[in-house]
């Protein structure tokens, strides 16, 4: 692309844009590697470094305290702990990031699912002094569950073993023993870092030359990630009939939604599921006018060639691939409540736009996160298990596995008592 003429506007939002999420035990130094990364590549603002200077002052801290860019709630910063899912962005001249920073405590596992749904590459920091535990084999199954492909372990706090070599490669060792049974992802790094002082995070170290792989910014700066969208099956699940009620668009339907995967054009073969009905597309509108093909994840209002009986919670697909329809769900779920499952509880499935009511018909199995065998016949799940199960619910859904597809392969539980979201799932 010729930037002659383009604004420094138009360049950044043509760049590309890499989703990561950090995971790890507590005091691992999460927040603090995120703290470094915008430290040293220059982007955070005078008044933030000045705000975090003042507060790790008061504070008495010895050295500026850089977890205090993510950390923004009051009790996490008393306690010095992440709880919440903080969202931070930045970019270099290369490449945009939207980072999750998630906690480490076993008991806020849900978050750390909810902050790795969307990443396309985890970072999962490891104590150099504590070497691989549970914490490191649960977060890096969830990344596995997730289909997270592209994995970093940052062996973290290198200053305080003495910048030992023999430490790190006991460390990747360990972990490769681990990550051998997993079936999902598939490029796994290793990078010795001291997140507090800044070896390897943005600058090469000169107190590891025995390291000669990359450091972490550069990493993740050029690492290719293929795209994640489905660009084969076609799904446009039905957010909402847009009928205008005025003389200019007298006979306008459309049928919104966000596409979830393929490519429409206009004269497409298209079937709506799960009635069937068959028709071809008219026009795809968007705000800024009609496009000649629109593809995941472009939000659009479809028009079709005839009237069809279409609302929220259909699903637009075409006729040579279409998505299962079906009542009965075979899949992977993460127990988010205090409460435990009850088998024959009632809940509300909430899956793309559609919900519904469903019932858990059998816990098949638990996963052991350490050994990663299946637990059969303990059917109590407890908050932060994952497991097996199968779903039956009140109508059908129209899905594809979580494997061929992110969006329409997965969906959370909802309690229909208290409107408490319970689960995720992904669809097997």
């Amino acid at each position: 692309m010729s930037t002659e003429n383009s604004s420094p506007e138009e360049g950044y939002l043509d760049m590309d844009l890499l989703r990561f999420t950090t995971a790890g035990s507590v005091d691992d130094g999460k927040s603090t590697l995120i703290g470094r990364l915008m430290y040293d590549s220059k982007a955070i603002f005078e008044d933030q470094l000045e705000s975090i200077e003042n507060t790790s002052k008061q504070r008495g801290d010895e050295h500026v305290n850089l977890a205090l860019l993510t950390d923004g709630l009051r009790s996490e910063r008393e306690q010095g702990i992440t709880i919440d899912v903080a969202y931070r962005y930045f970019a270099t001249p290369r490449r945009k990031f939207i980072i999750a920073d998630t906690p480490g405590h076993i008991q806020y596992t849900r978050n750390m699912v909810t902050g790795a749904s969307t990443a396309n590459l985890a970072i999962i920091l490891v104590d150099a002094r504590k070497g691989v535990i549970e914490q490191t084999c649960r977060h890096s199954f969830i990344a596995n569950l997730l289909r997270i492909q592209h994995v970093v372990i940052a062996v973290n706090k290198m200053d305080l073993v003495d910048w030992s070599e023999a430490t790190f490669k006991k460390i990747r060792e360990e972990f490769q023993k681990f990550a051998s049974r997993l079936e999902n992802i598939v490029e796994v790094s290793f990078i010795p870092i001291s997140a507090l002082k800044g070896d390897n995070v943005v600058d090469q170290s000169k107190n590891m030359d025995w390291y000669k792989g990359p450091t972490l910014l550069y990493h993740l700066e050029t690492l290719y990630v293929g795209p994640d969208a489905n660009h084969v099956d076609s799904r446009l699940p039905v957010q909402w009939v847009i009928r205008p009620h005025s003389d200019e668009y007298h006979d306008f339907r459309g049928y919104a939604g966000r596409i979830a995967g393929g490519v429409f054009k206009p004269g497409d073969d298209v079937v709506v599921y799960p009635s069937g009905f068959e028709a071809k597309v008219k026009a795809l509108h968007t705000a800024e006018g009609e496009l000649a093909e629109a593809y995941s994840p472009l939000s659009v209002a479809m028009t079709l060639d005839r009237e069809i009986d279409i609302s929220r919670g259909d699903m637009i697909g075409k006729p040579n691939n279409p998505p299962t329809v079906g009542q009965d769900i075979d899949a992977m779920v993460c127990w988010f409540s205090d409460k435990p499952l009850n088998p024959k509880g009632k809940f509300l499935i909430r899956h793309c736009s559609k919900e519904a009511k469903a019932l858990v018909r059998e816990v098949k199995y638990k996963v052991d996160i350490n050994t990663l065998h299946k637990i059969e016949g303990d059917n109590e799940f407890t908050l932060n298990d994952i497991g097996r199960i199968t779903i039956r619910t009140a109508s059908p859904l129209c899905y594809d596995s979580y494997k061929r597809n992110r969006v329409t392969g997965s969906f959370i539980l909802v309690d229909a008592f208290t409107n408490e979201t319970v689960a995720a799932g992904m669809i097997r």
